[in-house]
């Protein structure tokens, strides 16, 4: 699935949800919840941890900052004051070691030969500007334990490429999630978005989180 082209919303017609990512999976993940963005507006921040920086850490830090380049890329002040901006940031971790976003195969067995028979953790944060300039966050932190890989099932997942640009080097939501013996926290978080925390968010600050539930039916 391939992430709508970015818009920016017209002055005349601001955006009522704006979500500060490209990523298919979390758009997918607000849809689910009868969410739909009025404009994708992903920002570009260097995601290199700081020295000694925990993977908590990480993951706030990096939310906050896409955050703040979503609110500066569209001068919110100019585009009216019924706009929500949405960020998130999701961070693979086995100890304090952040995993990378998986780009080549050989990031991608790295991240699989750690996995491989243990537990790690994943945190992802979620920020939310509300249209009077309230910021809020959580940060949720759940624990995957993946089976004891096999050469040929590390093999064979690497051949599918669905590890590529995912944090970890997999996707629970597919193929991997034939890994998982254990999970412990949030499904939709390990994802990319988990949707207790962000409906919780958008409803506490006057977003019409159920308007289009209706439609569903």
């Amino acid at each position: 699935m391939d992430a709508p082209s970015p818009q920016a919303a017209p002055a005349d017609n601001p955006a009522r949800l704006i979500l500060a990512s490209a990523s298919p999976r979390r758009l997918a993940l607000l849809q689910q919840i009868g969410i739909e963005p009025d404009a994708l507006l992903p920002a570009d921040v260097d995601e290199t941890p700081l020295k000694s920086e925990s993977p908590r850490e990480l993951a706030r830090r990096l939310a906050r900052a896409k955050l703040a380049a979503a609110q500066g890329a569209l001068h919110l002040h100019a585009h009216g004051a019924k706009s929500w901006v949405l960020s998130a940031d999701t961070v693979v971790a086995v100890g304090r070691r952040v995993l990378p976003k998986a780009e080549v195969p050989d990031e991608a067995a790295d991240c699989l030969r750690l996995l491989s028979g243990r537990q790690h953790r994943v945190f992802t944060a979620v920020c939310l500007l509300s249209p009077k300039g309230a910021r809020r966050e959580r940060i949720v932190e759940s624990r995957v334990r993946f089976k004891r890989l096999s050469q040929r099932e590390m093999s064979g997942y690497l051949a599918s490429g669905e590890w590529r640009g995912k944090a970890g080097g997999y996707a629970i939501q597919g193929l991997a999630g034939a890994f998982v013996v254990k999970l412990v926290g949030s499904h939709s978080a390990v994802v990319g978005l988990p949707l207790y925390e962000t409906m919780a968010l958008l409803d506490g600050e006057g977003f019409p989180v159920r308007a289009g539930w209706s439609a569903m039916a």
